[in-house]
């Protein structure tokens, strides 16, 4: 017998990891832990983990429809998979799982290998990327610091074979592939102290084909409720496989298909970079004096900054757990340059509320926006909210969707002026950058 542990593919179909323990041969008990050293952390109204409880539930009920029993257990993934293989016994001959590249995985991953002893595999197959972090590099060895040279590497390096759907549905149709053994009920939410706030419902399988092909022309548009996927939350659980969303993309969108590749890309980064979870890439903006102010910073999270499209963004997300692309940007340049709060501050704020929340992709996209990352935009540039607002909301339908007070006495007047905040910021990062040439 082979265990299957899933993590971020909570999905029986085309699930690489899940295929590769099935091809063996041996009987696969799938396993699903909701893991305290992660969960222990959230606030009861996380979001976030009634759609992966709810997920679970469907994962269960698929493979109980194919004779076989899903495993749920609610702990430490060292202390449950102690308990399983002792269980489990000679019967036990490896764990298969899908590849993890945050800094968290790095240290659990061996730690539950380690629980299997000599003469057990533990086996982490590549499935939430198309290339994983070692195989599109530069010729130091180290990942490219240009997208673009990253993407025309990967667009030349992609096959048929690459995208191709994993068999894991099928063999796990076989006779005898999957382990039956007695349902313990799944842990319920309450019981892990989550009180079940959902803040929207989701869209299932893949986005329509004509939103994919107006992808190009409606991503940066916030009123358009449309003209974004919204793949990203199953992508971060995989409850959709990232090679079926590539496929789409490839057929249909070529810019959808670009922007999915930054995924891998900033997958990779995090694996080769991990201190950048914690610390600016850029050694010079480490010196930058960031003013933090906690009033400004709760004006920021409240949407009530005075600026209509930051503030409609930042409602948006207290909302629904999502925010659209152009205001994902115009809301963290405001909150890095304008208020001049450490970048760090807005991207914690966004993992807590974010329901497509993921470590790597927050990280490279704030630390982009701040200009200090490993790939990034010029520290000097500075967004005007009004300018995005007239260039992208220029009827302020998104705006007075999240917004109805804008344009009435009752709408708060800017905490701050751009001019001045862009001065102020500019000369925050020459300092910055001229105490490091010291």
């Amino acid at each position: 017998m082979v265990l299957f542990w899933h993590r971020r593919d909570l999905r029986l179909a085309d699930n690489a990891g899940l295929a590769a323990a099935l091809a063996t041969g041996r009987p696969v008990l799938p396993v699903f832990i909701f893991d305290r050293d992660i969960l222990d952390h959230l606030p009861p109204d996380d979001a976030r983990v009634p759609y992966i409880h709810d997920a679970v539930t469907a994962l269960r009920a698929a493979y109980e429809a194919l004779g076989g029993t899903l495993v749920v257990r609610y702990g430490r993934p060292v202390e449950a998979f102690g308990e399983l293989i002792a269980r489990l016994g000679d019967r036990l001959t490896g764990i298969f799982t899908n590849e993890d590249y945050e800094p968290y995985a790095r240290d659990r991953d061996p730690a539950v290998a380690a629980l299997l002893g000599p003469g057990r595999e533990f086996r982490a197959v590549k499935d939430q990327v198309i290339f994983a972090r070692h195989e599109i590099l530069a010729g130091s060895g180290r990942p490219h610091h240009i997208f673009g040279q990253y993407r025309d590497q990967w667009l030349a390096r992609l096959t048929p074979e690459l995208l191709a759907e994993a068999p894991s549905a099928e063999l796990g149709q076989r006779p005898g592939a999957l382990a039956k053994v007695p349902v313990v009920p799944i842990p319920t939410l309450a019981e892990m102290r989550f009180d079940g706030r959902r803040l929207t419902e989701l869209p299932l399988g893949l986005p329509g084909a004509d939103t994919v092909r107006r992808y190009h022309l409606t991503r940066d548009t916030p009123a358009d409720a449309t003209g974004t996927t919204r793949v990203s939350v199953h992508l971060r659980f995989g409850t959709l496989s990232v090679r079926a969303v590539m496929r789409q993309a490839r057929e249909l969108n070529d810019k959808l298909l670009a922007e999915l590749i930054w995924r891998d890309y900033f997958m990779a980064l995090l694996w080769f970079y991990p201190d950048t979870a914690t610390e600016s890439h850029n050694r010079a903006l480490r010196h930058l004096q960031w003013r933090n102010d906690e009033a400004e910073f709760r004006a920021w999270q409240a949407g009530q900054t005075g600026y209509p499209l930051v503030d409609a963004g930042m409602r948006e997300l207290a909302a629904t757990g999502f925010m659209q692309n152009r205001a994902r940007i115009a809301c963290a340049s405001f909150c890095i340059k304008h208020l001049l709060i450490d970048w760090r501050w807005g991207e914690r704020y966004f993992a807590s509320q974010l329901l497509d929340y993921d470590l790597s992709q927050n990280i490279g996209n704030w630390q982009w926006v701040a200009g200090t990352g490993v790939v990034n935009a010029p520290w000097f540039r500075v967004f005007s909210p009004q300018s995005q607002l007239e260039k992208f909301d220029p009827e302020m339908r998104y705006v007075r969707q999240w917004v109805p007070e804008v344009g009435t006495p009752r709408y708060v007047r800017p905490i701050v002026d751009h001019a001045f905040a862009r001065e102020r910021a500019l000369a925050a990062y020459r300092a910055a950058v001229e105490e490091a040439k010291a």
